[in-house]
C-alpha cells in the first residue's frame, strides 16, 4: 500500500516504498504519485519491478490518459528504466535535465519517445502541469546538479512543501523502515553517511544547495531511497550536509593506482 505523504482538498501526495523488493537483490527505492484534482504526476517511477504496482496506483486515482507528467531527477535504472512502459500506457510527457534527454529514449523501443521529451535547462522551471485553473498545479524543478548526477533535479510541491530530494538524503539499510517518517537526525546518520560521502560529488556543491534550500519553505525531505524526514530532521540534515566532506574530497592518488 502507497504511504500518504499529505492530504489535502484535491491535492494528494503519496509514496510507493516497497515496489522494489526482490530477494534483496535490487536496491530499494521509493515511487512518488501527485495528484491534484483530476491530474497529476510521476515523480521517479523506476524500473520495471515497480511498474505493475505504481500502474494500479495510478488508475485508482485518475485515468492514466490524464497524467500530466512524469517526471526524472536523473537518468539511473532505479529512476526510469520503466520508461517503455509508461510510453505505452500514458500520453504524458517526460521532464528531465537537458543532459539526459538524449539519453533516455535507450529505455524505450524505436519512436516511442518521439515530441514526448521536454529537457530542462540547467536553472530549473517552475513547470504549469495540467490543464485550466482547476485542474493545473506547480511543480518547482531545482537544480541539485552533481547530487549526484551531471544533470541532476529536485522536485518542490508548493502545496504540500514537500521537497522530493532524489539521492540526497537517501538512506540504506536492513533495518531501515523507509514507511517511517524520521523526525530526528541524530540516530539515522548511520544510514546515510556511507552512501552520501560516496554518491555525492563534493561538499562545494553540497553548500551551494544548503543555501538554495534554505530559502524554501519546507516541510519535508522525501528522497528516492530509504526514509522521509520531517520537523527538526529538516534543518538538521541540510546543516549536516553543508559540512559534509565527500565524493572527491575523499580521494587521493591511493585510489588511482593499476591495480595488482
Amino acid at each position: 500500500m502507497p504511504i500518504e505523504l499529505y492530504r489535502q482538498g484535491s491535492h494528494l501526495c503519496l509514496m510507493f516504498s516497497n515496489l522494489t523488493q526482490e530477494d534483496g537483490e535490487a536496491v530499494q527505492s521509493n515511487q512518488f504519485l501527485l495528484v491534484h484534482g483530476a491530474t497529476g504526476a510521476i515523480l521517479d517511477p523506476g524500473g520495471n519491478l515497480a511498474y505493475n504496482e505504481l500502474y494500479l496506483g495510478l488508475t485508482r486515482h485518475m485515468p492514466p490518459h490524464k497524467l500530466a507528467a512524469i517526471l526524472a531527477s536523473h537518468a539511473d535504472p532505479d529512476i526510469i528504466a520503466s520508461l517503455d512502459r509508461w510510453m505505452t500506457a500514458t500520453t504524458a510527457p517526460v521532464y528531465i535535465s537537458r543532459i539526459w534527454e538524449r539519453f533516455a529514449p535507450h529505455f524505450c523501443k524505436p519512436g516511442k519517445t518521439v515530441g514526448r521529451i521536454i529537457g530542462l535547462p540547467d536553472a530549473g522551471a517552475r513547470l504549469r502541469l495540467g490543464q485550466g485553473e482547476a485542474d493545473g498545479f506547480e511543480l518547482w524543478a531545482l537544480p541539485a546538479h552533481f547530487l549526484h548526477a551531471e544533470g541532476n533535479f529536485q522536485f518542490y510541491d508548493p502545496v504540500s512543501r514537500i521537497l522530493f530530494s532524489g539521492d540526497l538524503g537517501a538512506s540504506l539499510g536492513a533495518d531501515l523502515q523507509p514507511g517511517q517518517t524520521v523526525t530526528r537526525l541524530a540516530g539515522h546518520i548511520r544510514h546515510m553517511e556511507g552512501f552520501h560521502r560516496r554518491y555525492m560529488v563534493s561538499n562545494k556543491v553540497l553548500r551551494l544547495w544548503a543555501a538554495m534550500v534554505r530559502e524554501l519553505d519546507i516541510a519535508m525531505i522525501v528522497p528516492q531511497h530509504g526514509a522521509p524526514l520531517a520537523g527538526a530532521a529538516v534543518p538538521d540534515f541540510i546543516a549536516w550536509v553543508e559540512g559534509l566532506a565527500c565524493g572527491i574530497d575523499l580521494m587521493s592518488a591511493s585510489h588511482y593506482r593499476l591495480p595488482a
